[in-house]
């Protein structure tokens, strides 16, 4: 019976055992006179009766003891699973921390990958730009065999248009070599190819240079532009300055770009420098005098 306890139990079977001994007094055969061969006696019927009762109740016991064992068997297992499921949890913690522990150590080794490859890079940018520090870079020079045969001879004749106060001091302005870039011309491009020409003098490199930046430079009339002659990343890194410079010039700030690629403006008496275009946005946004009109976004949004 289910929900029985135990004391229902054996109070169930003391008043089994109760109504039994009642059934067997009702029941018993009444003592007779005579010989041996006379009906079994009340005391026989009594004791055969008790024995029949124990067999029964020993075997249901025997019963209920099997079924106890078996049930306690399952507790053990379960137990033992239980333990060892526990310690397979544990085990998995631990992994799970030790790769913790390993993904933030690779997060820091390349996090110093990272920076080592930056400072190698701008390394070999820098190297790269002092590598070029004797050469100049002509924008504009018409695309036609009789220029590109004889650069270096065209070189000398922007001097003597432009500068010629450089040949009249005596200065060397001799080419080691001038050549366009890329090295092959792209049909489906209209602008001619730039012109990279290594000068032997520093100085004489210099002094047309600065020449340079006061006026407009021309080859037999025609506008040129001559600049230094950098990396293709910094020149990369100079281009995206291109927008607010030209608005910088345009409300007399007098805008400049210095190696590599830093901005300088003259703003309330002050010479300004700015290393990324975000300091400078930041900067502008602070001054009345230059909130909004940097607006490089919607700039970009108008032009295209």
């Amino acid at each position: 019976m289910k929900g029985a306890t135990l004391d229902t139990f054996y109070g169930a079977k003391i008043q089994n055992t109760e109504q039994t001994e009642d059934n067997i007094k009702e029941n018993a055969p009444k003592p007779s006179k005579g010989n041996g061969n006379s009906p079994q006696t009340y005391e026989e019927f009594e004791s055969e009766m008790t024995k029949k009762m124990e067999a029964f109740w020993e075997e249901k016991l025997e019963i209920m003891q099997k079924k106890f064992t078996h049930l306690q068997n399952q507790f053990d297992q379960t137990v033992k699973e239980n333990q060892a499921l526990k310690a397979r949890i544990r085990q998995l913690e631990d992994n799970d921390r030790v790769k913790e522990q390993e993904s933030i150590k690779q997060s820091q080794n390349t996090k110093k990958l990272e920076e080592n490859i930056k400072y190698l890079t701008d390394k070999v940018i820098d190297l790269e730009n002092r590598g070029r520090r004797d050469n100049l870079r002509i924008i504009g020079l018409p695309e036609k065999p009789e220029i590109n045969t004889k650069l270096d001879m065209v070189i000398q004749d922007i001097i003597k248009e432009n500068c010629p106060e450089i040949l009249e001091q005596g200065g060397n302005t001799a080419t080691d070599r001038a050549h366009r870039t890329p090295s092959t011309l792209n049909p489906q491009k209209t602008t001619p190819r730039n012109v990279i020409a290594k000068f032997q003098s520093y100085q004489t490199k210099e002094k047309i240079l600065q020449e340079a930046r006061k006026r407009q430079f021309r080859y037999k009339g025609m506008p040129i532009r001559v600049t230094q002659d950098l990396a293709s990343s910094t020149l990369n890194d100079r281009k995206a300055w291109n927008m607010i410079f030209r608005k910088a010039r345009e409300l007399g700030l007098q805008p400049r770009i210095s190696y590599p690629a830093k901005l300088t403006i003259y703003f309330q008496e002050k010479v300004w420098a700015f290393n990324k275009i975000e300091d400078f946005q930041l900067f502008a946004k602070k001054r009345p005098e230059l909130c909004g009109k940097f607006d490089t976004e919607n700039q970009r949004a108008r032009n295209t």
